[in-house]
């Protein structure tokens, strides 16, 4: 384990039971999330996929039916 994860843990640690469960439901489900993408993105139609979804969205943008992301929005 390295130093930062370690940190992490010992601060959630010193949380209170409820948090440390919350804590540990979500670094679990982060993970297995992350597992999810790798498993679809290894798939072979990924690829064709990910390129029919790109170009829709250029087609999106060029045709005026996108907007602009303001991060003060989110």
């Amino acid at each position: 384990m390295n130093q930062l994860l370690q940190d992490a843990f010992n601060r959630a640690a010193d949380l209170p039971p409820e948090e440390q469960d919350r804590f540990a439901r979500f670094l679990l489900a982060e993970l297995d999330a992350d597992q999810q993408w790798d498993q679809l993105l290894a798939r072979p139609e990924s690829d064709e996929l990910l390129s029919r979804l790109a170009n829709e969205a250029l087609a999106d943008h060029r045709a005026g039916a996108t907007t602009p992301l303001d991060p003060a929005d989110l």
